[in-house]
């Protein structure tokens, strides 16, 4: 049986859509494990907000930079392409900055933790 074309891409290709607003593009979501492209150009979380997910992320920076605050630490990680980072499930975080002069490109592997 063939493939599907929805089921074949390439993760830097450019977001379609208002780039006013992050792209989030769902690649597999499964009760057990959820893969997101996330395109940002100048996004970041709301003054106050923090991501606060049930579900541990690990998420990889494929172009762009960005900024990542976690509760707790003094300063911002940033990260280029290439950069990753693991975030435990409830580690309360936000998205300080994303580059504002081109695309962003996440990858962004949400999964339950055990032990």
């Amino acid at each position: 049986m063939p493939l599907n074309a929805s089921l074949i891409g390439n993760l830097l290709d450019a977001a379609q859509g208002d780039r006013r607003q992050e792209v989030v593009s769902s690649l597999i979501d499964t009760s057990n494990l959820k893969i997101e492209r996330i395109v940002s150009l100048g996004q970041r979380s709301p003054p106050g907000f923090w991501y606060d997910q049930p579900l541990a992320e690990w998420v990889v920076v494929l172009a762009g930079s960005a900024g990542l605050c976690f509760e707790g630490e003094p300063g911002v990680r940033v990260l280029s392409a290439g950069d990753y980072v693991l975030i435990p499930a409830h580690l309360k975080h936000r998205v300080e900055w994303t580059s504002q002069d081109h695309a962003t490109v996440w990858l962004a592997v949400h999964y339950p933790e055990t032990g």
